[in-house]
């Protein structure tokens, strides 16, 4: 048997006063009874009883625990690196209020549709930096979200080979802790202008992996201008610059993976089929620990000590008889 609390010393002095006072009330009624020649047995029995609920309310305090202490709670969960791309096409504003800061919106969800999995950010155009390292801490990975912009990276193109070839060694580093490869994923987050040569060599070193990779497009087929300095951004001719969404290539590269392509535009938003698809691969186990799980079983000295309080008010103490 285990205690939820001791007694402090504060409980301590009003115990030790009733008892002193209590015993005080005893031998009075004793000399009394002696006085007056009256049977003790009632009384004796009055004290006991007094004194057993007494006991018990002290026990119902302490908060008892008892029964079975610890059970073996098993932790599971996925390692996920999200790569999103913030060339600066991630500024246009084809879906309210830009693409970034929808994708923004939408990888908190991601967070919090995952708080049991390691999640790591890499954010690229044509390299790729990590912003956050694999972690369960859902504050800093807001917060890495929150502060990302087109401006950390240097914009000369996008290029999906570098944050690809970055992902998957860091999934398959010492950093992750998850070994079975089906527990692996990558997510490229981009509006798919992929300027890069050297994708499809990455792409097949990812499937010979065996690390599933969902890509998600973000954009229009119909596309809008980049937003720049304030203004609309021009080519070296002058031209107003328009992005639109390049579906093709990520398609591709989720089908060659073994996942699945998923979109965001004005018309649609597929990141809950995207937060579906992930939870429904099975997850590796972590470790495994016992936790204690003894519960407070004071109600059952309380019930006990109060039917006895309620027998000692019916059961009347005659000390004069008539």
């Amino acid at each position: 048997m285990t205690w939820y609390k001791s007694l402090s010393y504060t409980e301590l002095i009003f115990i030790i006063i009733f008892l002193v006072a209590y015993g005080i009330y005893i031998v009075r009624l004793v000399y009394i009874s002696k006085v007056l020649e009256v049977s003790k047995d009632r009384l004796v029995f009055k004290i006991i009883l007094r004194s057993l609920y007494f006991f018990l309310f002290i026990v119902a305090l302490l908060g008892p625990s008892f029964g079975d202490t610890s059970k073996e709670v098993k932790s599971i969960g996925k390692d996920i690196m999200v790569c999103v791309d913030l060339s600066e096409s991630m500024n246009a504003n084809d879906i309210a209020p830009t693409r970034l800061e929808k994708v923004k919106f939408e990888l908190k969800k991601i967070v919090d549709a995952f708080n049991s999995d390691r999640i790591g950010i890499i954010i690229f155009s044509s390299e790729a930096f990590m912003q956050c390292p694999l972690t369960l801490d859902q504050s800093a990975l807001s917060l890495f979200i929150e502060t990302l912009s087109t401006r950390l990276v240097p914009n000369a193109g996008t290029n999906f080979q570098p944050p690809l070839r970055m992902a998957l060694q860091k999934l398959n580093s010492e950093e992750s802790t998850v070994t079975q490869q089906k527990s692996k994923i990558i997510i490229l987050v981009s509006d798919g202008e992929d300027f890069g040569n050297e994708t499809e060599s990455v792409i097949t070193d990812i499937e010979e992996s065996g690390i599933k990779l969902y890509t998600l497009g973000v954009g229009t087929e119909k596309g809008s201008h980049i937003m720049s300095g304030g203004g609309i951004k021009t080519d070296r001719s002058g031209r107003e610059v328009v992005t639109k969404l390049q579906s093709r290539d990520l398609k591709n590269l989720a089908v060659k993976t073994g996942g699945k392509y998923f979109k965001i535009n004005d018309k649609e938003n597929e990141i809950s089929k995207l937060i579906n698809n992930i939870s429904s691969i099975e997850g590796e186990l972590r470790d495994a620990k016992k936790i204690d799980v003894s519960a407070n079983k004071y109600f059952y000295f309380l019930a006990v000590a109060l039917l006895l309080m309620l027998l000692d008010l019916m059961l009347q103490l005659k000390v004069i008889k008539v």
